[in-house]
């Protein structure tokens, strides 16, 4: 018999995979990436993706629900989103949070897992951008979303509306994964062209960032109802 998509949350004990992309913040600590995903290979007769929702803390949430981010995925063309196997909005300890040594978003891949995982977001929405005032690319990459760029005793964020950051987490945080899923199976790629690897993803969000215009304003009208 099939099994629902929401699953409960992993096993530490399963271990799998590299993680292959990932949209982060301003700057990513080396090393981060080795931290352990552990995912159950799906069985024949589930049904896909598995969507896993954690509890995040207290003072952070998932700007979309699970079934929301299933809906934005089966928006995109070309069945794109065929062979992901799970979407996991996953929790996070408050401090890797706060200090910005988690990225946004990743798609990891690895033993028959195809999976895109989501972090949390603060409930004030913001995103911390560091002590020295944001400029060129990076600046820009919030400010298109609609972000405001403030500052406060000291720290620079990235202040989002709820509709602009629903959009920013839509286009690119889970488009932009779902480009290197795309991508994966297009070139098997490597590490030694991950500029060009992001790049891809990068193009494939922007691609398709009036579907998921769409997909926000679908959701908006479901909230609303």
């Amino acid at each position: 018999m099939p099994q629902s998509r929401k699953e409960t949350a992993y096993r530490k004990n399963r271990k799998f995979g590299d993680v292959y992309g990932g949209r982060t913040r301003a700057r990513v600590p080396d090393g981060i990436f080795r931290r352990a995903h552990s995912l159950k290979r799906p069985g024949p007769h589930d049904q896909l993706p598995i969507v896993i929702e954690d509890n995040p803390s207290r003072k952070f949430f998932f700007p979309l629900t699970g079934d929301e981010v299933v809906q934005a995925l089966e928006a995109l063309p070309n069945n794109a989103s065929a062979g992901l196997t799970h979407v996991w909005l996953r929790r996070a300890s408050e401090n890797q949070l706060v200090r910005g040594s988690l990225p946004l978003a990743e798609f990891v891949c690895g033993s028959g897992v195809r999976a895109v995982i989501l972090y949390p977001w603060r409930r004030d929405l913001k995103i911390c951008l560091g002590r020295k005032k944001p400029n060129g690319k990076f600046a820009r990459g919030y400010v298109k979303f609609g972000a405001e760029l403030i500052r406060e005793r000291g720290w620079w964020y990235a202040a989002f509306s709820d509709r602009d950051l629903r959009r920013f987490y839509v286009e690119n945080l889970l488009y932009h994964e779902v480009g290197h899923h795309v991508d994966w199976y297009e070139r098997n790629w490597s590490g030694a062209n991950q500029k060009q690897v992001e790049e891809a993803a990068d193009q494939y969000a922007v691609q398709w960032s009036r579907t998921a215009k769409h997909v926000l304003n679908k959701i908006e009208k479901t909230r609303a109802a």
